[in-house]
């Protein structure tokens, strides 16, 4: 145990390296920070390298990466194949004022693969991906308003980042609220979205029904993070292609991280076709990467042949190093590629859920494909609401989190984690036993 807790505290010494790189930012980076999710105090771990699936950080401790730069490293780090599609293009140049064949070939395996896309766009981001996404289905249909569902995370475009939190004193408003995540959010932007309870048919009945004339788009993530990676119900996006349909408006699937979770995203899994599809992380091969795409009649809007209704740039939309890697990366992921990390995927769920079950904690594990979210309580969950933490679950989750860390298993500290493809079952094995020695250590 003596051993596990100076692991778990080296990065925090005073005297560490990730310290004195802490010390170094907060010269130049308001908190030292330059990226939200990967804060932590007093500091964070400061990575080194990583190789495969293992991280190592600034005073070497080697962890088994199950969060994979959230989720976005589907081959996990330094794949040698990728790794050398890059080499090569940079001899050749990494960026131009002109397109290349590499951005035509990641366009046309994307658009092969997932149902809904038969034109697609990139971008540098998931967030740009929506803003596109969202600006495109406001020129087709005319209209101003977006539907949106309560605690998702879409980005950080004023109009996809309302409600991602809502107060839980506003809980008992008869209307599910519009509430600012950002200080300083226009309230025209506020009054342009609707808010809805995620996985909640009647509700988002209420708002599109009421609104329909106004709205735009209805945006939804099948399986949001932020909604402790709970899949939406068939039945509930079945109802909403059925309502959009009836009313002319987009439906856009936010399938940034649900892209890994099969070999047409997790559209081809729920059977259900949006109209727009937004993309990101596993399409870039470990770059910067987003895409936006969805029925040729839709994306017209962005079309330079026509006078585009949406002007879309961005000097590094579609760069050859992305798209080479992205490409890459893509090809690897073949059909017997996704069954068999998606397996698993499905025994590192099975195997958690049993060390609760053995540790007599109340708690479960949701997810899919190679996705799991770890959750120590046992109430039903359906949406934000129900996945919102008390103050002590929220403070045994740290703890089972840093304990994670010390048994040298690298999660989100929500509990969330993936599978990549250099895993293989002894890593799935270590990260149960990990989590089982957690579970025993924070009781």
């Amino acid at each position: 145990m003596a051993a596990i807790d100076q692991r778990r505290d080296a990065f925090r010494a005073m005297s560490s390296a990730s310290a004195a790189l802490a010390e170094r930012a907060r010269r130049v980076m308001p908190g030292g920070n330059t990226r939200t999710t990967v804060y932590q105090s007093p500091h964070p771990p400061y990575v080194a390298y990583g190789k495969g699936a293992t991280i190592v950080d600034m005073e070497g401790d080697a962890r088994l990466d199950f969060i994979n730069n959230y989720t976005s490293l589907i081959h996990g780090h330094a794949d040698p194949d990728i790794n050398a599609a890059v080499i090569e293009q940079l001899q050749y140049g990494t960026s131009y004022a002109m397109p290349t064949v590499h951005e035509v070939a990641l366009a046309e395996l994307i658009a092969d693969r997932i149902p809904s896309v038969e034109h697609l766009r990139f971008t540098n981001s998931g967030t740009e991906a929506v803003m596109m996404a969202i600006k495109g289905a406001r020129a087709f249909t005319g209209r101003p308003k977006i539907l949106k569902f309560e605690g998702c995370y879409h980005g950080s475009y004023d109009f996809a980042e309302i409600s991602q939190v809502t107060p839980e004193s506003r809980w008992e408003e008869s209307e599910t609220p519009a509430t600012a995540t950002a200080l300083g959010t226009p309230q025209g932007v506020m009054e342009n979205v609707l808010v809805a309870r995620y996985n909640d048919i009647a509700d988002a009945e209420r708002a599109i029904t009421r609104h329909h004339d106004e709205l735009a788009a209805v945006l939804v993530d099948p399986m949001p993070s932020r909604v402790g990676t709970v899949p939406a119900t068939h039945a509930f996006l079945s109802a909403l292609r059925a309502m959009t349909r009836a009313y002319g408006i987009v439906l856009i699937f936010d399938e940034v991280i649900t892209l890994r979770v099969a070999y047409g995203g997790m559209q081809s899994v729920v059977g259900v076709t949006p109209d727009m599809t937004t993309m990101a992380k596993i399409i870039g091969g470990g770059f910067p990467v987003g895409a936006v795409g969805g029925a040729a009649e839709i994306m017209a809007v962005f079309d330079p042949r026509q006078g585009p209704k949406v002007p879309h740039g961005g000097t590094f939309n579609a760069n050859p190093i992305t798209s080479v890697a992205g490409l890459t990366a893509m090809e690897k992921m073949t059909p017997a590629e996704f069954d068999r990390i998606n397996a698993l995927g499905e025994t590192l769920r099975e195997g958690l859920a049993e060390a609760m079950d053995g540790a007599r904690v109340p708690g479960q594990v949701t997810g899919a494909g190679s996705v799991f979210n770890l959750h120590l309580h046992n109430r039903p969950l359906t949406d934000y609401r129900s996945t919102s933490l008390t103050p002590a679950e929220k403070a045994r989750t740290a703890a089972v989190y840093q304990s994670m860390l010390a048994h040298g298993i690298f999660l989100s500290p929500s509990m969330m984690g993936c599978v990549s493809t250099p895993m293989d079952s002894a890593d799935i094995h270590t990260c149960v036993d990990a989590f089982a020695a957690a579970l025993h250590e924070t009781a």
